[in-house]
């Protein structure tokens, strides 16, 4: 009679653990199905803002392109047409909606080539620098924030933090010229050691090559590296600091746990969740880099072929890489949902 109970018992425990993982299986596909659809609309959000942000901008694209050379009014008319920018706004919009989403971003007005055919040849360079920009101070300021956090109120923490707020307040351009001004010009005792901008020298091969194009990221990743460092740590820090006081963690040491297991294992993991936000949000930037610190160091990228779409303004090209840098920011964030539940299974129940 015993044996049959406990075996009865056992039956309905397992139907319960099975039921269970149905459920949170179940609740976990409509969390997806939630944020992807919210990507979905992003998207088209993002398509719907840069067809009209920027024809806001001052200018005409045709007169831009045809500046300085004697252009009579029927050839300007001509260009137009050409274009498509004498067809009515909703008919423009439409066109351009419907050959986004099959992948055609448009031709460039002033390099006369696809648009998609310009991103691809310039990404390259942009996910150089800043990937590798992403990675140094994303590491650097989960490591320093965590640091800081964990020793709140010594002098290394007030330290980091001060130069944290002082890093993050200075523009990313200026950063730059200063950087320039001291390590590629020179100033005083210090000789310029670095080139002032550029990805290469142009006339290395193999090894050389190599080293000659890490020469030249030297000081655009320091400048990218010096701002985001700053964010990452002081988002760390304040995540760590609201678990510092909770119940688990006086648990954990009143069973024993040495300092640095309680912090490694129990505090930080609880606290990423933000920076998690925060560092898909950064790798999202890898795709559109840094336009102002591109233009400063002469980057051939994303950032620096922006610029020059908007000085134009060439309207293709300028929404195209919208739509890109957006897109990899939407695209970054739902990965980063996605990974919430996998963190904390608290999250998309």
């Amino acid at each position: 009679m015993s044996t049959t109970s406990t075996t009865s018992t056992t039956a309905v425990a397992r139907a319960q653990e099975a039921r269970a993982a149905s459920g949170n299986v179940r609740a976990y596909l409509l969390y997806v199905a939630g944020k992807l659809g919210g990507a979905a609309i992003s998207l088209l959000a993002v398509l719907v803002t840069s067809f009209f942000l920027f024809r806001i901008i001052p200018g005409d694209p045709v007169k831009a392109m045809t500046h300085g050379m004697p252009t009579s009014a029927a050839q300007l008319a001509t260009l137009r047409r050409q274009f498509g920018l004498d067809q009515p706004m909703w008919q423009q919009f439409t066109d351009y909606c419907a050959k986004a989403l099959t992948g055609d971003l448009g031709t460039s007005y002033q390099f006369h080539a696809p648009v998609g055919d310009l991103i691809t040849q310039k990404l390259p360079a942009t996910l150089l620098l800043t990937g590798v920009a992403v990675l140094i101070y994303s590491a650097i300021g989960l490591w320093l924030g965590t640091r800081s956090a964990w020793r709140n109120g010594s002098l290394g923490d007030k330290l980091n933090t001060g130069v944290a707020l002082t890093l993050w307040s200075v523009p990313s351009f200026w950063l730059g010229l200063l950087l320039i001004i001291t390590f590629s010009v020179g100033i005083g005792p210090i000789p310029g050691m670095f080139p002032t901008g550029g990805m290469e020298s142009g006339d290395e091969t193999g090894f050389a090559y190599v080293a000659d194009v890490a020469h030249h990221m030297v000081l655009p990743v320091l400048t990218l590296v010096a701002v985001g460092y700053a964010q990452t740590l002081l988002v760390m820090r304040s995540s760590l600091l609201d678990e510092m006081g909770s119940d688990y963690l006086t648990t954990a040491r009143a069973k024993g746990l040495r300092d640095d297991v309680v912090r490694r294992h129990h505090a930080v993991p609880n606290a990423l969740l933000p920076t998690v936000t925060m560092v898909f949000i950064n790798l999202g930037h890898v795709a559109a880099g840094s336009i102002l610190v591109e233009t400063v160091f002469s980057w051939p990228g994303l950032g620096g072929l922006f610029y020059q779409a908007l000085s134009v303004p060439d309207l293709p090209l300028v929404q195209g890489l919208f739509v890109v840098f957006a897109g990899a920011m939407i695209l970054m964030n739902l990965l980063a949902d996605l990974l919430y539940p996998l963190l904390d299974p608290r999250v998309g129940r």
